[in-house]
């Protein structure tokens, strides 16, 4: 089954419609149209049978017909008529009115919202990021070769710009660095690279600044690269000089917190919550947990952060082909803070971990 069929059988077991999808990941994942429109509306109608109809501005529907991977009825609309029209005969082209309708809740616009209502205002209005979520969960062998690829870039320029960092450098210089190399190497960053120094580092998403690094700061690192639109995540932190033994034990309890998340990750049936407890547990016992405050993990692949999360309360197993994160961490206000994050996929015999970076602690200068 190709992912639009998948996509309308799910529909079809969740008895919806119609699913309207906006400029986005899931728009990308499903059809291959990889663009946006920016306050113009576009949208893709996705009936639970039938083709799909494509409301978009004249100007961009050449390049959303040339992209899609399924055939694609496209509705066209004018700065100067509006989208109105359009949107109303690309419901008409569906047949009978839609009864429920399935939108994005964390990407949809409430203009976007506001013009869907107004086409079917009889609909009920329904969460399709579930259904979606579902789908793209469990990653292809194409698409983990992707993500495989990705972790190459992130973990061979990491290496390059760990080996150039000098005490004295800012934060804001290391992730220039890594950065640079990243780009060097064809590909970008997932997102922007955090570095975080000495006490900065007990901030989980510090923005980076001019602070030096100084012997004895623990300093987190966190990037990674995006090829053929997959991504990579990977932290590792890293010492500056001599450490103290403070540090030293801190570091320690994340590496043993990390390695028990991955373990349980290998245990079968095992899920999300199980992942969370087996990393916070330890943290726990050495006294830690309360500066623990963030989840063990989540899951990636077009996006950065993505259904599985490794969190409490999620019972749900973690499936084959399901990519997602390991990153416990400790964070301790006015110190320091310590993170080792690692990607994982689950497969047939358990789980592996997909990222090599050495977990040992590093020292610099």
């Amino acid at each position: 089954m190709t992912r639009f069929t998948r996509m309308q059988a799910a529909m079809n077991a969740a008895g919806i419609d119609v699913t309207v999808l906006v400029p986005g990941t899931n728009l990308r994942y499903l059809s291959g149209i990889g663009f946006s429109t920016k306050l113009r509306l576009a949208c893709l109608l996705i009936p639970q049978r039938g083709s799909a109809q494509m409301v978009l501005p004249t100007m961009e529907a050449p390049r959303a017909q040339a992209a899609a991977q399924f055939p694609l009825v496209v509705h066209p609309w004018d700065d100067g008529d509006g989208p109105a029209a359009a949107l109303e005969a690309a419901f008409a082209a569906l047949g009978s009115a839609p009864r429920t309708i399935a939108v994005e809740h964390t990407t949809m616009r409430v203009f976007e919202l506001r013009a869907v209502e107004a086409a079917i205002p009889q609909a009920h209005i329904v969460n399709a990021d579930s259904i979606i979520g579902a789908l793209r969960m469990q990653k292809a062998p194409d698409e983990q070769a992707a993500m495989r690829r990705a972790i190459d870039v992130a973990e061979s320029t990491l290496a390059a710009t760990i080996a150039a960092i000098k005490i004295g450098m800012t934060e804001l210089e290391v992730a220039a660095d890594w950065e640079q190399r990243i780009r060097a190497a064809g590909s970008i960053p997932s997102f922007d690279i955090a570095v975080g120094s000495g006490p900065n580092g007990a901030s989980p998403h510090h923005t980076n600044g001019d602070r030096t690094l100084q012997s004895g700061d623990l300093v987190v690192i966190d990037g990674g690269a995006i090829v053929d639109g997959y991504v990579s995540d990977i932290t590792r932190t890293i010492g500056v000089g001599t450490l103290s033994a403070r540090a030293q034990l801190v570091y320690q309890t994340v590496l043993t917190a990390n390695e028990a998340g991955r373990s349980a990750a290998q245990q079968p049936g095992a899920t999300g919550d199980a992942v969370d407890r087996a990393a916070r547990a330890v943290i726990d016992a050495a006294g830690f947990g309360p500066f623990f405050i963030h989840r063990t993990g989540h899951g990636l692949g077009i996006d950065v952060h993505e259904p599985p999360f490794m969190v409490a309360g999620d019972t749900n197993p973690i499936l084959d082909g399901m990519t997602f994160t390991v990153e416990p961490g400790i964070y301790l206000p006015g110190e320091f803070g310590v993170r080792i994050e690692d990607m994982v996929i689950r497969s047939g015999d358990g789980a592996q971990t997909m990222t090599s970076f050495p977990r040992t602690l590093q020292c610099i200068g």
